[in-house]
């Protein structure tokens, strides 16, 4: 069996420079490969992967990228590297999952939902702490625009993949408001790269719509009223309702 055959098979893909993929951009692809690899579980953990002169002839590019690649894995907490075994998976607690391509991976690898069961705890727990920051600090202006968008997403019902662009829309305007820019970010992050994951975004319908702004009414409402307790349990209670009613069965 070949040594390019064998990397197939535990789930190393070759990347080839073509005309839309110069061999400048060869080295993120070397990089997303290996963070499958890893991730899928392809490579356990305390396993090596492939020696370095294996991988640059499998991705077709030079050893120096595939160094190169390793350094990005150490970096993301995927691998290390040790002193006569080479370069080793590092277990799954060292990974850095605020990584956005070491979070998309878990998202395509998911097994029994796990990992995005406790992004939408870390992000109703996140959403909840600004949204007391919010319900103290926003301006007029800040609740108006939030109000706004709720209004528009009533508008949007019917059409559920408009209204969900406003929904984003909403919560960050809410995050904009609590003027908390590290948690902001933090929440962006990991909620983009769950809703590029189908099992995460699920089929929304314009019954679903309704119940989530209606939803959304009572998170505007406790902004208004300047609550800051009655801000955090209404969006935080959302959350966690909103992925409970798409979460598909394991």
């Amino acid at each position: 069996m070949s040594d390019v055959k064998r990397l197939g098979e535990i789930g190393v893909t070759p990347v080839q420079a073509t005309p839309r993929r110069p061999r400048e951009r060869l080295a993120q692809g070397v990089v997303t490969s290996l963070i499958d690899t890893v991730v899928s579980g392809a490579v356990g953990v305390g396993e090596a992967l492939p020696p370095e002169p294996l991988l640059a002839e499998s991705f077709g590019v030079s050893r120096s990228t595939v160094r190169e690649a390793v350094k990005l894995l150490e970096a993301k907490g995927l691998v290390e590297v040790r002193q006569g075994l080479g370069t080793v998976v590092r277990p799954e607690d060292d990974w850095n999952l605020l990584e956005p391509d070491v979070l998309a991976a878990a998202c395509r690898h998911e097994q029994g939902l796990a990992v995005l069961d406790e992004l939408v705890r870390v992000r109703a727990s996140l959403e909840s702490m600004l949204a007391i920051q919010a319900a103290t600090r926003a301006s007029d202006a800040d609740l108006a625009e939030i109000a706004e968008l709720h209004a528009r997403m009533e508008r949007e019902i019917a059409t559920p993949y408009a209204f969900i662009e406003t929904d984003v829309l909403f919560h960050d305007r809410i995050m904009r408001a609590a003027g908390s820019r590290l948690a902001s970010s933090i929440v962006r992050t990991v909620h983009d790269e769950a809703r590029a994951s189908a099992l995460y975004a699920g089929h929304p319908t314009p019954e679903g719509c309704r119940t989530s702004n209606g939803e959304h009414a009572e998170i505007l409402a406790r902004l208004l009223a300047r609550d800051p307790a009655g801000a955090a349990a209404a969006i935080g209670e959302h959350i966690t309702r909103a992925w409970d009613r798409r979460r598909p069965t394991p």
